[in-house]
Protein backbone atom coordinates (compact mmCIF):
# COMPACT_ATOMS: atom_id res chain seq x y z
CA UNK A 1 0.00 0.00 0.00
CA UNK A 2 1.45 3.62 -0.89
CA UNK A 3 1.01 6.55 1.17
CA UNK A 4 -1.51 7.99 0.00
CA UNK A 5 -3.58 5.04 0.03
CA UNK A 6 -2.51 4.72 3.77
CA UNK A 7 -2.89 8.10 4.65
CA UNK A 8 -7.02 7.41 2.57
CA UNK A 9 -7.37 4.96 4.30
CA UNK A 10 -5.85 5.97 8.17
CA UNK A 11 -8.25 9.29 7.71
CA UNK A 12 -11.18 7.51 6.95
CA UNK A 13 -10.59 4.65 9.81
CA UNK A 14 -10.84 7.89 12.04
CA UNK A 15 -13.78 9.40 10.76
CA UNK A 16 -12.28 12.53 9.15
CA UNK A 17 -12.31 13.56 5.41
CA UNK A 18 -10.38 16.01 3.35
CA UNK A 19 -12.09 19.21 3.32
CA UNK A 20 -11.61 22.56 1.29
CA UNK A 21 -13.43 25.66 2.74
CA UNK A 22 -13.85 28.50 0.51
CA UNK A 23 -15.32 31.89 1.10
CA UNK A 24 -17.87 31.18 -1.23
CA UNK A 25 -19.24 28.18 0.52
CA UNK A 26 -18.98 29.31 4.21
CA UNK A 27 -20.81 32.14 4.63
CA UNK A 28 -21.08 34.32 7.92
CA UNK A 29 -24.01 33.79 10.18
CA UNK A 30 -25.23 35.06 13.71
CA UNK A 31 -23.68 32.80 16.61
CA UNK A 32 -23.02 32.65 20.57
CA UNK A 33 -22.78 36.20 20.66
CA UNK A 34 -25.10 39.00 19.49
CA UNK A 35 -22.48 41.05 18.53
CA UNK A 36 -20.26 38.72 16.52
CA UNK A 37 -20.73 36.89 13.26
CA UNK A 38 -19.21 33.39 12.58
CA UNK A 39 -18.09 31.61 9.42
CA UNK A 40 -18.15 27.52 10.20
CA UNK A 41 -14.91 26.46 8.44
CA UNK A 42 -16.13 22.69 8.49
CA UNK A 43 -13.70 21.38 10.60
CA UNK A 44 -16.52 19.94 12.69
CA UNK A 45 -17.61 17.70 9.92
CA UNK A 46 -14.20 16.74 8.54
CA UNK A 47 -12.68 15.55 11.90
CA UNK A 48 -15.87 13.84 12.83
CA UNK A 49 -16.15 16.24 15.86
CA UNK A 50 -12.69 16.28 16.92
CA UNK A 51 -12.23 20.17 16.63
CA UNK A 52 -13.94 22.85 15.22
CA UNK A 53 -12.77 26.31 13.65
CA UNK A 54 -14.60 29.50 13.40
CA UNK A 55 -13.33 33.06 11.94
CA UNK A 56 -15.48 35.75 13.88
CA UNK A 57 -16.15 39.70 13.22
CA UNK A 58 -17.86 42.43 15.14
CA UNK A 59 -20.95 43.07 14.00
CA UNK A 60 -20.45 45.92 16.06
CA UNK A 61 -18.23 46.78 18.91
CA UNK A 62 -18.57 45.34 22.28
CA UNK A 63 -21.68 46.30 24.17
CA UNK A 64 -20.73 45.27 27.53
CA UNK A 65 -18.54 42.76 28.66
CA UNK A 66 -19.28 38.76 27.74
CA UNK A 67 -19.25 38.62 31.84
CA UNK A 68 -16.94 35.54 33.35
CA UNK A 69 -17.36 31.93 31.85
CA UNK A 70 -15.23 28.74 31.18
CA UNK A 71 -15.60 26.16 28.38
CA UNK A 72 -16.24 23.16 28.84
CA UNK A 73 -14.05 21.43 25.80
CA UNK A 74 -10.03 20.54 25.81
CA UNK A 75 -8.65 23.55 24.18
CA UNK A 76 -9.42 26.85 22.21
CA UNK A 77 -7.05 28.73 20.59
CA UNK A 78 -7.47 32.29 19.34
CA UNK A 79 -5.52 34.50 16.26
CA UNK A 80 -6.77 37.80 15.84
CA UNK A 81 -6.86 38.84 12.29
CA UNK A 82 -7.62 42.44 12.63
CA UNK A 83 -8.56 44.60 15.34
CA UNK A 84 -8.21 44.47 19.23
CA UNK A 85 -10.13 42.52 22.10
CA UNK A 86 -9.30 42.63 25.70
CA UNK A 87 -9.47 39.56 27.98
CA UNK A 88 -9.17 39.36 31.66
CA UNK A 89 -8.02 35.79 33.14
CA UNK A 90 -8.72 33.99 36.40
CA UNK A 91 -4.90 33.91 36.96
CA UNK A 92 -4.88 37.77 37.77
CA UNK A 93 -3.97 39.49 34.03
CA UNK A 94 -5.71 41.18 31.27
CA UNK A 95 -4.54 41.30 28.22
CA UNK A 96 -5.11 43.48 25.05
CA UNK A 97 -4.99 41.51 21.95
CA UNK A 98 -4.56 42.63 18.53
CA UNK A 99 -3.69 41.69 14.86
CA UNK A 100 -0.89 38.87 14.60
CA UNK A 101 -1.29 38.39 18.80
CA UNK A 102 -2.93 35.04 20.08
CA UNK A 103 -3.87 32.66 22.63
CA UNK A 104 -4.54 29.50 23.82
CA UNK A 105 -6.89 28.83 26.95
CA UNK A 106 -7.29 25.51 28.36
CA UNK A 107 -10.55 24.34 29.10
CA UNK A 108 -11.88 25.21 32.70
CA UNK A 109 -9.93 28.49 32.46
CA UNK A 110 -12.30 31.24 33.45
CA UNK A 111 -11.89 34.56 31.59
CA UNK A 112 -14.01 37.73 31.04
CA UNK A 113 -13.99 39.59 27.64
CA UNK A 114 -13.69 43.50 28.91
CA UNK A 115 -13.42 45.11 24.91
CA UNK A 116 -13.99 44.23 21.42
CA UNK A 117 -13.32 46.66 18.69
CA UNK A 118 -15.74 47.42 15.98
CA UNK A 119 -13.38 45.60 13.13
CA UNK A 120 -12.69 42.65 15.18
CA UNK A 121 -12.07 39.15 13.25
CA UNK A 122 -10.59 36.13 14.73
CA UNK A 123 -9.75 32.78 14.40
CA UNK A 124 -11.07 30.21 16.99
CA UNK A 125 -10.05 26.76 17.12
CA UNK A 126 -11.18 24.67 19.64
CA UNK A 127 -11.10 20.45 20.33
CA UNK A 128 -13.28 18.54 20.91
CA UNK A 129 -15.57 20.50 17.95
CA UNK A 130 -18.83 20.68 20.69
CA UNK A 131 -17.74 23.19 23.37
CA UNK A 132 -20.38 24.45 26.18
CA UNK A 133 -19.96 27.92 27.88
CA UNK A 134 -20.33 27.98 31.57
CA UNK A 135 -21.36 30.94 32.81
CA UNK A 136 -19.38 32.20 36.34
CA UNK A 137 -18.84 34.68 39.16
CA UNK A 138 -15.53 36.68 39.41
CA UNK A 139 -13.00 34.41 40.19
CA UNK A 140 -12.69 34.86 44.22
CA UNK A 141 -9.48 36.61 45.38
CA UNK A 142 -8.60 38.44 42.36
CA UNK A 143 -7.24 41.98 42.89
CA UNK A 144 -9.53 44.44 41.92
CA UNK A 145 -6.78 46.14 39.65
CA UNK A 146 -5.75 42.77 37.29
CA UNK A 147 -1.65 42.83 36.58
CA UNK A 148 -1.75 44.09 32.44
CA UNK A 149 0.29 41.33 30.41
CA UNK A 150 1.95 42.96 26.54
CA UNK A 151 4.09 41.65 24.41
CA UNK A 152 6.66 44.26 26.25
CA UNK A 153 5.62 42.50 30.10
CA UNK A 154 4.39 39.50 29.23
Amino acid sequence: MDTAEQTKQNATHHGMHLLKSFVSTTPFSPGRRPFFKYRDLGLEGATGGRMRAYQNSSIAGMTEPTGWHYHICEMQFVYVLKGKLTIEFEDGTVATFAAGDAFFVPGGVRHNEIYVSEDKEALEVSVPGKIETVNVERPAGLPEKLREVSSEHP
